[in-house]
């Protein structure tokens, strides 16, 4: 597939979320609207994954790099942070182990759901 189509058809998604966004009455990112909206075409078939295959991997594959603007924001504002080092580094600590045990124990009802079912 053409990139030019490609990567038309991610950013024409990325700018409907933006106009969702100033539409409702709450606040609500942008972003997130995009994802479910990318989600729906996709369960709908009016975007398919072949579609938007070879972009999306280089932005996956790159995603690194997308994130160096926001940790030099962070570093312009440490005098700020390190009042509140330690409170932040646990909260780190705890949400990092949280998240791995919710991955961990994810995985595994997938897995028991899917060895119970393929039982029946």
């Amino acid at each position: 597939m053409n990139i030019i189509y490609q990567i038309a058809i991610i950013f024409s998604i990325c700018w409907v979320g933006q106009i969702i966004e100033s539409l409702l009455p709450f606040p609500f990112p942008a972003s997130v609207a995009a994802m479910v909206l990318l989600f729906t075409l996709l369960c709908l078939r009016a975007v398919r994954v072949d579609h938007i295959r070879e972009k999306s991997d280089f932005l996956l594959g790159n995603m690194a790099f997308f994130f160096i603007p926001a940790g030099v924001s962070i570093i312009n504002y440490f005098d700020v942070l390190r009042s509140a080092l330690l409170p932040l580094l646990v909260i780190c600590l705890v949400t990092t182990v949280l998240t791995f045990a919710a991955t961990a124990y994810s995985v595994r009802l997938t897995r028991y759901l899917m060895d119970r079912r393929k039982k029946q």
